[in-house]
């Protein structure tokens, strides 16, 4: 049996971990971050908010069920790179129709396994996130100073507004299933399909418009409410999706974000973001939903967080009445949620529609349909 070239993963740090090809060969760069799903590797590889970033799986057993064509999130991966520890070198499902190795290839994933992911791990969670590199096959005999060289001259994921990379070129419509609400808006900044059919099952018909859309392209479709998708990048960098936001917010439009549109729904407000150490990534994160009490078990992707105060109520410091943090998550109580008080708007920072992972937060699309249903009652 022949062995898959060699590759290294080399951090900015100046920490290098050899191991072997995985998926396509050469050089790749980005955040190095790390995702604690034991399930669910297609739906990570395919969801946008992950551009930019080398992903490594904590799960040591990666790709044993292949890649289908019904679980994809979105049209193609979007990880920068891929760290697994142990591939499978067999497919055993019976709806994969291609290997894991194999659509790393197709979609040009530079990968690397064979390499210790527990001792990586752990050194982010010290470390916190930092720019690497994955250097394989003939890349992987660079000499290690240029390695890097490039690893730290790559730019870092604070300030990159990377919405234009992931978003719909043209709308695309989703027609409602069941009673129909009306048209609602969808700002793709990374939108993933299962959000869209979850939308679509509320009586929405979704209409999916490009990340640089104006407020007149939203008005233009009569939506009865807005929504903010998840995305890559850092929302101090997305003044332009704020400010249509803000018209939005100005027009009385019931808004409801998730994961990035949280984060500018909080900058819309008036707060402040900031740049977790290492993020939360993962189908294991525990909320505390303060309306209901409830612990929920919810599916993350996020690197930055709002600043916000966690007890009692506060005025929005962009004039838009009184706001309270919703949710909090228990592993280190940061801002996972936010609801206006006195306007129809409210976010949470994670996934509710948990396509491989727990449905816990799933009735949050059932909170939205009822807060449009409601604006609407009111303004009759």
């Amino acid at each position: 049996m022949t062995l898959p070239a060699p590759a290294v993963l080399v951090l900015e740090d100046g920490t290098r971990y050899p191991g072997r090809a995985y998926g396509a060969q050469g050089t790749t760069l980005g955040e190095v971050v790390f995702s604690t799903g034991m399930s669910g590797y297609q739906e990570t590889l395919t969801d946008p908010s992950y551009a930019g970033q080398i992903v490594l799986q904590t799960a040591p057993h990666i790709g044993n069920t292949g890649m289908n064509d019904e679980d994809p999130e979105s049209r193609r991966i979007w990880v920068a790179g891929y760290i697994v520890r142990d591939p499978s070198r067999v497919v055993s499902n019976w709806r994969a129709t291609e290997s894991l190795d194999d659509a790393l290839v197709r979609d040009g994933i530079v990968g690397i396994s064979g390499i210790d992911t527990r001792a990586i791990t752990r050194h982010i969670r010290s470390a916190g996130s930092m720019r690497g590199g994955i250097f394989s096959g003939a890349d992987a005999a660079l000499d290690r100073g240029e390695q890097l060289r490039v690893v730290q001259q790559a730019p870092e994921m604070s300030g990159q507004n990377l919405s234009a990379q992931v978003s719909v070129d043209v709308v695309e419509v989703t027609t409602a299933i069941g009673q129909r609400v009306g048209n609602l808006a969808v700002l793709d900044l990374g939108v993933k399909r299962a959000t869209i059919d979850n939308l679509a099952a509320r009586g929405f018909e979704v209409h999916v418009l490009p990340q640089n859309s104006t407020i007149d392209d939203i008005r233009a479709i009569d939506p009865v409410a807005v929504f903010y998708s998840n995305g890559p990048g850092d929302p101090a960098a997305s003044d332009d999706h704020v400010a249509l936001l803000r018209n939005v917010l100005d027009d009385g439009l019931p808004f409801f974000g998730i994961c990035f549109g949280n984060q500018l729904l909080g900058r819309a407000l008036g707060l402040g973001t900031y740049k977790l150490p290492f993020g939360h990534r993962g189908i294991n994160q525990p909320v505390l939903d303060k309306t209901t009490g409830k612990v929920e078990i919810t599916a993350h992707n996020h690197g930055f967080a709002v600043e916000a105060p966690l007890e009692g109520s506060f005025d929005s410091p962009n004039g838009y009445g009184k706001v309270e943090v919703s949710h909090i998550g228990l592993n280190d109580n940061v801002v996972e949620g936010l609801r206006a008080l006195d306007i129809p708007a409210f976010s949470v920072q994670y996934h509710p529609e948990a396509a491989a992972g727990p449905h816990d937060a799933n009735y949050l699309f059932d909170r939205f349909r009822d807060l449009v249903i409601a604006t609407e009652k009111d303004a009759k």
